[in-house]
């Protein structure tokens, strides 16, 4: 398996996923669930939102859906050194600005764009926080898996975006894609999926569904390990992932 432990002030290079974070209805009733599961602990966050720790290191964050409209979503933020300007690179590439850069507290900058398909992620420009303060272990961030209807355009994209991440010397990129159809029906729109580590899938199904939420897809081979994708008791997917 990939690093344990990964420094909270460690740098990611530029496309690295280095943090994720749920929108949700209940943020309460989200503690509740994945604290439980994954035996998170939380704390306080900027801007009304709230820091998930496992070990005392931090592996993500939820927040409070205030606009109904809005899906309950967990969405994978990429490392930048600048936002501003990957943003402009994003829009030049063919991909949208939902949400231009903003400071987030004092821990760093923020946006929301998607890809030329119209799928949703996040940037991060670190100052205090980086990112991920564990990952790759039972109950931190494992995987993200980008299902998308053009492969070859995506490969182009984040290829061109995020070349030394996913190809440099030092590659760890903790991404990749696959076409809808692998795992979804048609219809459903292109998306990223969260994939947390867990040591026996089976037993971590069984807890997803006694807290309330539901199995979406059973446990499948990938070329990364065997993952199952399920909804936590708010609605929002996420892949339990054993490498």
């Amino acid at each position: 398996m990939a690093e344990n432990r990964a420094s909270q002030y460690a740098q990611y290079t530029e496309g690295t996923p280095c943090w994720v974070d749920a929108q949700l209805p209940d943020v309460e009733a989200g503690k509740r669930f994945y604290g439980e599961l994954f035996g998170w602990t939380f704390e306080d966050q900027p801007q009304g939102t709230v820091r998930a720790l496992k070990d005392g290191g931090p592996v993500a964050s939820l927040a409070h859906k205030t606009d109904g409209r809005l899906p309950t979503v967990w969405t994978v933020s990429f490392a930048t050194p600048d936002a501003g300007a990957l943003c402009r690179r994003i829009r030049a590439a063919g991909g949208r600005i939902v949400s231009p850069p903003v400071p987030f507290g004092d821990l760093g900058v923020t946006a929301l764009v998607t890809d030329p398909e119209g799928a949703v992620f996040s940037l991060w420009q670190g100052v205090g926080t980086p990112g991920f303060g564990r990952r790759y272990e039972p109950g931190t961030f494992a995987w993200v898996q980008l299902y998308t209807r053009d492969t070859r355009a995506a490969d182009a994209f984040y290829g061109g975006l995020f070349h030394d991440a996913l190809f440099g010397p030092d590659a760890d990129p903790g991404f990749g894609r696959a076409p809808v159809s692998d795992v979804f029906p048609a219809e459903m729109p292109p998306h990223f999926l969260v994939h947390f580590a867990v040591e026996d899938p089976g037993a971590a199904l069984e807890e997803v569904v006694r807290l309330g939420g539901r199995v979406q897809v059973p446990p499948f081979g990938t070329s990364y390990g065997t993952a199952a994708v399920v909804t936590d008791n708010q609605g929002a997917s996420f892949a339990l992932l054993r490498r």
